[in-house]
């Protein structure tokens, strides 16, 4: 059998907040390993190609693929049912698949929701979805396929876990050039996504990271990474990159050797990442900004030391603040990651917060309403106490408060975050501080509006 696999970069909801379009690495990697196998794969990304149904209805008609994979996110996943719907009706024969961090922890509510689904893959998704393509060119059964959620003859089977990829090193390169990179430029460029590092050593009680990529932090060799970097850098001219990694300086001697690396390679590129406040040090910092970083997004997420306990974030808020002296000092911008709207937040602790933040006077800042997403402990608190009051995944966007918490209402919830922003950008000197670092760092305002990028696509990794 002649195997064509299209995969699928699913739509926002309409009205959801802005969410501008990426390149999606899960779906990268994908193509890269199937492209290594030799099965012929495509790609339709709607977000980035802006997209219809009825477009995507389609270009399936006439590429007629034997595999329709997609990726989900929360906010998504009813997007993606809708192309599967569609894929089914176009080419009957297909084998629909989805993968991602929501369906992996609602995986037989899926196949429950959507008769026209065929697979689940859960978890990484690599070796996971290239073993069901093989199955199906064999015309052979997936009943020993390990990280599925499938239909058998009617009947809904889990499969137990794939063990997870020890050495990512093996893993080839994301195929970006079946992207439209043109159609990408945030602003006039193009900043190209990396991931170094899967798992991670915490567990937040808001955060599917660690359920999705396991409690262990799995790197790529510093020597490895760059070399994605230079092929990037030869392929698509690419100079801004961004680290997706959760935690990106968990093991500080790798995160030095890493910077080392290209320091010695004399790579002239910029790049930003995401870390924990816990985990740099002021001389780790200044490396980074050697090795080209220009921003550190930190996760702040409260300024309450009780909402932070009750997160189980592991941090103190004067680490918080000693990692925001560091960075300053050396000469990095940064970035306040913050949650507002956690289950126990009350009026007081999300006020102390947003003073807290501006104590900092970071460079930017998240200010995301909580979420509790299917497979966190946050999600199953909210369901158990019956506060949760918005079951609509297309409202799940961290910008719509989803659950109700006792003396906060969601009126007033979204009012101090409007607050907050409001107070964020009209600080005494703000604007005149951008300007002035736009001289250090090519143009900050450009930059502030690109940090709003990166915050829509945090952990959006797609099928893997």
């Amino acid at each position: 059998m002649r195997i064509h696999v299209t995969l699928i970069n699913p739509p926002y909801p309409v009205g959801s907040h802005l969410h501008p379009p990426f390149l999606p690495l899960g779906l990268g990697y994908l193509v890269a390993v199937l492209e290594k196998a030799n099965y012929e794969v495509d790609v339709i990304d709607c977000q980035a190609l802006r997209i219809s149904y009825e477009e995507v209805r389609s270009e399936l008609e006439k590429r007629q693929p034997t595999v329709v994979g997609l990726t989900s996110t929360t906010l998504t996943y009813k997007s993606a049912l809708q192309i599967v719907k569609i894929a089914k009706e176009t080419c009957p024969s297909c084998v629909t698949i989805i993968g991602g961090s929501h369906v992996t922890f609602w995986d037989d509510k899926a196949l429950q929701e959507c008769p026209q689904l065929d697979v689940v893959v859960r978890k990484e998704g690599e070796n996971t979805l290239l073993e069901l393509v093989q199955k199906i060119e064999a015309d052979k059964s997936f009943d020993d396929v390990l990280g599925i959620t499938y239909r058998e003859n009617g009947e809904i089977v889990r499969k137990p876990d794939r063990p997870y990829i020890e050495n990512l090193d093996e893993l080839p390169f994301p195929a970006l050039h079946l992207w439209p990179i043109d159609r990408l430029r945030q602003y006039g460029e193009v900043i190209f996504p990396l991931t170094t590092s899967r798992g991670c050593v915490f567990w937040c009680n808001f955060c599917t990271a660690v359920r999705m990529f396991g409690r262990k932090y799995r790197m790529r060799t510093p020597q490895n990474v760059v070399e994605e970097l230079v092929l990037l850098n030869k392929k698509f001219g690419a100079d801004h990159f961004t680290f997706y990694d959760d935690a990106f300086t968990v093991d500080q001697s790798r995160t030095r050797e890493l910077c080392q690396e290209i320091i010695d390679r004399k790579l002239k590129i910029r790049w930003n990442c995401e870390t924990r406040v816990d985990m740099v040090t002021k001389d780790l910092l200044a490396k980074m900004k050697e090795a080209g970083c220009t921003d550190v997004w930190f996760g702040v997420e409260s300024g309450s030391q009780r909402v932070l306990a009750a997160m189980d974030k592991g941090i103190m808020t004067e680490q918080t603040v000693k990692a925001f002296k560091w960075a300053k000092e050396v000469g990095l911008m940064t970035v306040a990651n913050v949650i507002l709207g956690f289950p126990t937040e009350t009026r007081e602790t999300a006020w102390e917060t947003v003073r807290f933040v501006e104590s900092l006077n970071p460079d930017d800042v998240g200010y995301y309403i909580a979420t509790p997403y299917p497979g966190t402990p946050m999600y199953e608190q909210v369901k158990a106490n019956g506060s949760l009051k918005i079951t609509d995944f297309d409202k799940y966007d961290t910008a719509t408060p989803t659950f109700e918490i006792p003396n906060l209402s969601a009126e007033e919830l979204r009012d101090i975050r409007e607050q907050a922003f409001h107070r964020l950008y009209l600080r005494p000197g703000y604007f005149f501080k951008v300007l002035i670092k736009g001289g250090v760092y090519g143009s900050a305002s450009k930059r502030l509006v690109l940090a709003h990028l990166r915050r829509s696509v945090k952990s959006k990794l797609g099928m893997s």
